[in-house]
């Protein structure tokens, strides 16, 4: 069988390459060139699409005996996920494009150029499992939980999920280092990526700012009975639930509460205020492919790092449903996904409106 495995240069798709190769599969290697440095104003340092991370992984490559190539997909990624990262700022959302990234590129373009190259598999370093139980294919969380990606994930199809590999979804972290130590890996010990890759210093207003060559206007700051508290900078700088960088001086600590980008103001309000037990997804994809007729006791969790919560799950058509937690929710963030789990087992997300 004939696999394309992803590789950015990091340490767990070198493995996830090793691993698959080592179980006979007939394998081809492949970095995904996402954009140009020059063109999201950031120079050639570490990030994933950079020269480094092309000759870290065409090294490991090379060293397992596996032919290794270099796709350019840079304008559906400016299409698919730099674009629709620029419009969620702008209208008061903040989104997460790693999921965009791993849904219309990883999952989408690189599993149409698997196919084109006679590839049954498309292999990836995510920390996932994806089981079959007779009837359908299930995602499911990691084993090391501390480590796991089901979260970004979620839009994953039945046919999809027939043709991908994680091999890493049983394993560690810690053991996933030693076998690229004992191979001899250049990246065996290269740190994780934690930012943005196309905002690799975190800033998101400067590259806002850069990538559209506009200037965010200021605006008022608002109490939530409509009291002007001072001035803002611009609403892309701003996410629900922050604190820090407001520049106003109150008695009692404010937070984001709301962004109107029509009016362009942001609302703010003391911390028990950000609380709410009702939240609306959007464009829900249910791993399954079918939605549930009723609604549905599971857990969800509305933030990559938060823990999972027990809450009511009711459909609104195909592809929304109403979220009613037990236990209020802070600063649910338009943008961000929810993600519904069953124990191990992803049901499925979407994207949070309100």
């Amino acid at each position: 069988m004939k696999a394309l495995i992803a590789m950015s240069g990091g340490v767990d798709s070198s493995v996830a390459a090793y691993l698959i190769k080592s179980q006979g599969y007939d394998c081809i290697g492949c970095t995904m060139k996402l954009y140009h440095n020059e063109d999201v104003g950031i120079s050639r340092s570490r990030t994933c699409c950079s020269l480094d991370d092309v000759e870290d992984a065409r090294s490991v490559a090379y060293k397992i005996g596996m032919p290794y190539y270099v796709f350019n997909f840079s304008d559906g990624f400016r299409e698919k996920v730099i674009e629709k990262f620029v419009r969620s700022y702008e209208s008061g959302a903040t989104p997460n494009p790693c999921i965009d990234c791993n849904r219309y590129m990883k999952f989408d373009k690189l599993y149409e150029r698997a196919r084109i190259l006679g590839c049954e598999y498309i292999v990836t370093g995510h920390y996932a499992r994806i089981e079959y139980n007779g009837e359908r294919y299930i995602l499911k969380k990691a084993l090391d939980e501390t480590k796991d990606q089901s979260y970004v994930l979620y839009s994953l199809t039945q046919e999809q999920l027939s043709h991908i590999l994680f091999p890493l979804g049983n394993m560690k972290k810690t053991e996933v280092r030693k076998i690229a130590e004992k191979n001899g890996f250049i990246n065996a010990e290269k740190p994780d990526s934690q930012d943005i890759c196309f905002v690799p210093n975190g800033k998101y207003a400067e590259f806002l700012e850069y990538y559209t060559g506009k200037s965010y206007p200021a605006g008022d700051f608002l109490s939530t009975d409509g009291a002007v508290l001072g001035k803002h900078k611009g609403i892309i700088r701003y996410t629900v639930g922050q604190h820090k960088g407001l520049g106003i001086s109150t008695e009692e600590p404010l937070y984001v509460k709301e962004i109107h980008t029509e009016e362009n103001t942001v609302t703010l309000c003391k911390e028990q205020e950000l609380y709410s037990r009702e939240v609306i997804v959007r464009d829900f994809s249910w791993i399954s492919g079918v939605a549930p007729r009723g609604e549905i006791r599971c857990k969800a969790k509305v933030r990559y790092r938060q823990k999972e919560q027990w809450a009511t799950v009711t459909p609104i058509g195909e592809t929304s449903v109403k979220l009613v937690f037990d236990e209020p929710q802070r600063a649910t963030t338009p943008g961000q996904a929810a993600v519904l789990y069953d124990g191990d087992i992803v049901f499925g997300g979407g994207t949070v409106v309100k």
